[in-house]
């Protein structure tokens, strides 16, 4: 059961990334990339992305709020719109560190929220034109065709754990509790990449400290509505306006159970 606004919205976001997402990349000049903090990068295109997104979930929707993650950068108090009664959340290039230096993955992710429950979201990978669309008790989709998650099968389920912002001596108690349960890979600093491969058999889990809704409010749902499971580190909810951090995400929930019995 798509949703009843797939259609445009999908449209909308295929616009952007061809017209603006791809038409810059690979081709951005250094004065075209700024450092918002250390290691967190924003480009041209993430800003008129942001903008042309914006413009175009208005005309869709005319009442619903708009939290987009370069407009949170400025005002951080929009944030809080997240928790309004119909928000759609947008971020205009995810994956930007991936995308300022010309490699993959990267994508966009819009998500629409109503009073603070995320009903639909979309995860668009513009180089591979793969769309996953996800919707409240209706499902998971890639490009139109209904999916559900599944583990890898591997001897040691594959673990993709994000540490760029875990503190030590967590980082390496971390590390040292997985040691010998899971077979650990690179992370491809991409939620609108990360997402799929737990679905798709490429990885059985993954850990994120941070947790803005920009990056997850539509991966959570994907891979809820595919049959796996994505909580809390405590097993609660995830929920966009949440500003906690830590949350843990598998392809079901019995190896979400076998990691957070490990990890937590």
């Amino acid at each position: 059961m798509m949703h009843t606004l797939h259609t445009p919205v999908s449209d909308l976001i295929r616009t952007v990334a061809r017209e603006v997402v791809l038409h810059h990349y690979q081709q951005l000049a250094a004065d075209q990339i700024d450092e918002k903090t250390p290691g967190d990068l924003v480009t041209i295109a993430d800003k008129e992305s942001e903008r042309r997104l914006s413009a175009g979930l208005a005309l869709i929707l005319p009442d619903a709020s708009i939290v987009g993650e370069e407009a949170v950068e400025a005002d951080p108090a929009l944030i809080e719109r997240v928790n309004d009664s119909v928000a759609w959340i947008i971020d205009p290039i995810d994956g930007t560190h991936n995308y300022a230096h010309g490699h993959p993955p990267f994508g966009i992710i819009i998500a629409l929220v109503e009073a603070g429950e995320t009903v639909a979201g979309w995860l668009y990978d513009p180089l591979a034109d793969r769309m996953c669309h996800a919707v409240r008790d209706g499902g998971a989709f890639i490009n139109d065709a209904p999916v559900m998650a599944r583990e890898s099968g591997n001897a040691l389920p594959v673990a993709a754990i994000s540490t760029l912002f875990i503190p030590e001596p967590r980082r390496t108690a971390l590390s040292d509790a997985m040691r010998g349960k899971f077979t650990m890979v690179d992370i491809p600093r991409c939620a609108a990449e990360q997402y799929p491969r737990l679905v798709l058999g490429q990885n059985d889990m993954t850990l994120f400290e941070r947790t803005l809704p920009w990056d997850h409010a539509a991966g959570v749902l994907f891979i809820q509505e595919a049959g796996g499971k994505a909580a809390r580190l405590d097993g609660s909810p995830y929920r966009p306006g949440d500003q906690r951090k830590g949350m843990l995400a598998a392809a079901s929930p019995a190896m979400w159970d076998t990691a957070a019995a490990i990890i937590v």
